[in-house]
């Protein structure tokens, strides 16, 4: 056996600190942050693979839903809401994934705005003078940086409330002209449930859509464009 095996020792402060070598040593450094930058980069890959793969069952339930709902005239009204419950667990899933992802996409924002935009043109600095701590934090103790409200809202405007409001256009029609010979609230009644109480429910819900798709708050998710993005950073120039 090696004897420099046996005299390794990985609790000796040598050992224990051998991270701030790395750190004190900018060309060393830099190899290990582009070799932790690919890192990042694939697993940011992986969670987006993850959101598009729900997105694509959401569209593909909803689409099997639709079709068996106009098949046949006797065919319930009402199985165009469960497609509308179906498609809201899909969102809530894909929320939650969201917030996963963006963990890890803002660990390659970060790298790009500090790390490789000075590089690229060092007279304009870096974005976070102290993104060397950022980054250490989140690596020490990682956390979820964007709220349930923030990813709801993103994946509401950026898919679902097309979904939603597919399926919303659909079930009108269903109860509507696809039933002309009967009263729309009449159609519109679910077993003992008064055709009223269901739309009354329905637009309560459509109502918290939008209220949670664009309700103000503070925004927290990185590395996403935003409109007016170039024009400000022209002006600022």
């Amino acid at each position: 056996m090696d004897s420099s095996s046996d005299d390794f020792d990985p609790t000796t402060a040598d050992q224990r600190e051998v991270g701030r070598d790395v750190g004190d040593d900018g060309g060393e450094l830099g190899s290990v942050m582009a070799h932790a930058y690919r890192g990042e980069v694939d697993r940011v890959g992986t969670w987006r693979q993850r959101l598009d793969q729900t997105t694509t069952w959401a569209v593909t339930l909803m689409a099997a839903i639709l079709t068996w709902a106009f098949s046949s005239p006797d065919n319930p009204h009402y199985v165009l809401l469960v497609g509308v419950v179906v498609v809201a667990v899909f969102l809530g899933v894909e929320a939650r994934r969201y917030r996963d992802y963006d963990v890890f996409r803002s660990r390659v924002r970060l790298l790009q705005e500090n790390l490789f935009a000075n590089a690229l043109d060092p007279t304009r600095g870096v974005e976070s003078e102290d993104w060397r701590v950022q980054l250490s934090d989140d690596y020490r103790r990682p956390t979820v940086k964007v709220s349930l409200g923030e990813a709801l809202a993103n994946r509401l405007q950026r898919v679902y409330l097309a979904l939603f409001s597919v399926l919303l256009a659909a079930w009108v029609f269903r109860i509507t002209v696809f039933a002309p010979r009967e009263d729309w609230l009449s159609t519109a009644a679910i077993a003992r449930i008064p055709g009223v109480a269901v739309v009354a429910v329905v637009g309560v819900f459509y109502v918290a859509l939008v209220v949670v798709a664009f309700w103000p708050r503070e925004r927290h998710a990185k590395g996403e464009f935003r409109e007016g993005d170039a024009s400000d950073w022209k002006e600022s120039e």
